[in-house]
């Protein structure tokens, strides 16, 4: 049975302990707070943008795009598949990383050619360790999602797009589908597709009037980017929502596994004192025998 000592010592280590994952489960939820409140700000403008974008989708149905455009003279078996994979920079969330990172494995492996771009330091290194190459990282993006480093993932993909490089752009992302349990996401950026475009028509739509300037398709050369922006940043805004959720969980699963042990630790703690009293109180009255025996 360990001593007294080594009981107290591991209490000791496990309350420290604990005071580490109480701290993370308070810096988690403030974040996860304040990730929420900068997504509600931003929410408006790009939910606008799509609206514009779906309009315009009804209207100019046959309206020619490169963003539109759907391969046509690339083979299947020929076309480059991107996928930008959204994890974190640290560890302690759970399954949030590997679920992502699991599910980004098993869509590269149904294409011959494949480009991956990752956001999270823990993404890089899971597929270093696997000798998967990686065309591109974005650091520092994982735990300060911004509209800056959104709009700078946008233009590379976009240019990426546009030079032919890649054909097919997927991003796979973690969404939170309510406080309690997250969900591993995969959405088809480019080309666009128009069903994903569709939304329930007003009874009026058909009699607005629409006047674009200078063209219709420089309407669209601006307006898709922006929406792609708004796609990405909010994807990015959901993964880190997602991440500290999962860190929270974490970290209130570990707190209530301490507890448990503290308490299981403080009997058998309670058990080896009164043993050692019990101890103490038998080599006493043997003592005082003989003392009596030998007058």
């Amino acid at each position: 049975m360990a001593s007294m000592k080594e009981i107290k010592d591991r209490i000791s280590s496990i309350r420290d302990t604990q005071k580490i994952t109480n701290a993370m489960f308070l810096i988690s939820s403030t974040k996860l707070r304040k990730a929420r409140a900068d997504q509600e700000k931003t929410e408006p403008y790009f939910y606008g943008t799509m609206g514009l974008l779906q309009r315009l989708q009804r209207h100019l149905p046959d309206i020619e795009s490169p963003y539109f455009d759907r391969n046509i003279g690339v083979e299947e078996e020929d076309r480059v598949y991107a996928y930008l994979v959204i994890t974190a920079d640290k560890g302690l969330a759970g399954a949030y990383n590997h679920n992502v990172l699991r599910q980004t494995e098993m869509e590269m492996e149904k294409h011959k050619h494949t480009s991956l771009f990752v956001v999270g330091e823990l993404g890089r290194q899971y597929f270093e360790a696997r000798k998967i190459p990686i065309d591109g990282q974005f650091k520092y993006t994982a735990q300060n999602p911004s509209l800056f480093r959104s709009r700078m993932i946008t233009y590379q993909m976009l240019d990426l797009f546009a030079r032919r490089e890649i054909h097919v752009l997927n991003i796979v992302y973690t969404a939170m589908k309510n406080q309690m349990e997250s969900e591993v996401r995969m959405q088809q950026l480019l080309p666009l597709k128009s069903d994903s475009l569709k939304v329930a028509v007003p009874l009026d739509v058909y009699h607005e009037e629409f006047q674009l300037e200078p063209t219709p398709e420089a309407v669209i050369e601006n307006v898709i980017p922006n929406c792609l922006n708004g796609y990405i940043y909010s994807a990015l805004v959901e993964s880190f929502c997602s991440e500290q959720n999962a860190r929270m969980m974490a970290m209130q699963s570990a707190n209530k596994s301490a507890n448990e042990i503290l308490s299981e630790l403080q009997v058998r703690y309670n058990r080896v004192r009164q043993a050692m009293i019990t101890q103490e109180i038998t080599e006493v009255c043997s003592g005082a025998k003989a003392q009596r025996q030998g007058a």
